[in-house]
């Protein structure tokens, strides 16, 4: 016991200090194992701590129909038990070795991730191996697991986000695997079964097509020599590839109003964004910024809260995904002013379409947007992610290097040509949740 306390001390205060060492963007070394299995690691020796993700394609997107939840249910299992532990057993070994596991689902990937302090990523290997190919299936978990989910989704159904998440989702994506949030629905998951979730894993959990994203205290040549007969037993390709998606169709103009016991009313806009593949992502990226994404310093803040006191919070983003992904605006404010803080919205962007934005506020969205990167790339798990983006989308391997000085080159006319093509207020759709509308 006073082992495991001491391991999860050290790896809380390795995870705290980590952040003080800055360092300049490393090389991404690549392998691939015989069974297809793409690696990527990028080697950070400063703190004795490994991280990683495996990221497989079989998130949401790969549902069946009326079955959406089904790939977090997947998640949800594989993290939780497996064919040699039951569930209590499980949880206690990881947490005598301090091993960090955890599964999630998001619209394209499965996602398996470890962190472990360098001594213990053998352990921790072995773990991960054995959650990924011993699955436990065992009903009365899975029912568990699933009344779990079910309950929180009812609980869900209650907040507005929610209500709006899954309303813009629908709006978007209609008969599209996007069309649903990757949680599901309380309706949806009442519908999966245990078969579902096996189906699931056997056609989509393979490593032709995965990535597995390291970062951390460990060279190459360390990792596969631990990684090749963890998992050697794993074979074969997925039966849809993760970037086998059909493009949606555009949706503009559309209006649904969901009526909810609240003072409030949320207003969220949307349409289609772009794919992660785009060649407009750093000019779009730096445009949501100035839009909305920057906080304080976005012109949607600007406009309804600090001028106006409409709202407390309004926030813009995009998603890029293996199609093209939604673009948002939301807000929440008092339900008599919900019309007024749209008509705010709808102005700011007419106004940056009309190309009314100038270098200052670009530059300092720029700037802003650098400086985030950087603290970024100080963390281990941080930089997993980004490298796990990068093998599951097939970008190019200098991304990093390269991404504060695309930023750095986005141009005004850039950000006003792409204002012109997303900005224009009757492209968007709204979804609003509130109190009835008399």
């Amino acid at each position: 016991m006073k082992s495991m306390l001491h391991q999860s001390a050290l790896i809380l205060g390795l995870c705290l200090c980590f952040s003080v060492h800055a360092q300049a963007v490393p090389d991404i070394q690549t392998a691939q194992l015989k069974n297809g299995l793409k690696i990527l690691l990028v080697e950070a020796h400063n703190v004795p701590m490994v991280s990683m993700q495996l990221s497989i394609p079989a998130g949401g997107r790969f549902d069946a129909a009326s079955k959406a939840g089904t790939a977090n249910i997947l998640a949800a299992m594989l993290s939780d038990h497996t064919a040699k532990h039951n569930d209590t057993a499980w949880a206690e070994w990881l947490d005598s070795e301090a091993i960090r596991l955890g599964a999630a689902a998001s619209r394209d990937s499965l996602s398996l991730s470890l962190t472990t302090i360098k001594e213990g990523f053998p352990a921790g290997l072995d773990a991960f191996s054995e959650a990924l190919l011993q699955p436990g299936w065992n009903k009365k978990r899975f029912h568990i697991l699933l009344e779990d989910s079910i309950a929180s989704a009812i609980k869900g159904e209650e907040e507005p986000g929610t209500q709006a998440a899954n309303a813009t989702a629908a709006l978007l994506y209609p008969s599209h695997p996007y069309g649903h949030r990757p949680s599901g629905t309380a309706q949806s998951l009442k519908h999966i079964t245990l078969s579902d979730i096996q189906t699931l894993y056997k056609q989509q959990v393979k490593p032709v097509g995965s990535v597995l994203a390291v970062s951390g205290d460990i060279t190459m040549k360390e990792l596969l020599t631990l990684l090749r007969p963890r998992l050697k037993a794993w074979h074969g390709k997925p039966r849809i590839a993760a970037l086998d998606i059909a493009t949606p169709a555009i949706i503009t103009g559309k209006e649904k109003y969901i009526t909810l016991p609240t003072t409030q009313t949320l207003v969220q806009f949307s349409r289609l964004g772009i794919a992660r593949s785009d060649d407009n992502f750093f000019p779009l990226f730096v445009l949501n910024h100035m839009l909305g994404g920057g906080g304080f310093g976005s012109k949607l803040m600007e406009e309804v809260r600090e001028k106006r006191g409409l709202v407390y919070g309004v926030y813009s983003y995009f998603m890029p995904l293996a199609a093209p992904g939604p673009f948002v605006i939301t807000l929440q404010t008092r339900a008599g002013q919900a019309k007024q803080a749209q008509d705010v919205v709808r102005h700011v962007m007419q106004d940056m379409a009309d190309g009314k934005m100038d270098k200052k506020a670009l530059n300092a969205s720029k700037h802003n947007l650098i400086g985030s990167f950087a603290q970024r790339m100080d963390s281990n798990r941080e930089r997993v992610g980004l490298l796990a983006m990068i093998g599951f989308y097939h970008m190019p391997l200098d991304y990093l290097q390269n991404w504060t000085a695309k930023v750095q080159s986005v141009t005004l006319a850039q950000v006003q040509h792409l204002a012109r093509i997303y900005l224009q207020p009757e492209t968007w759709n709204i979804v609003q949740v509130g109190p009835s509308k008399e």
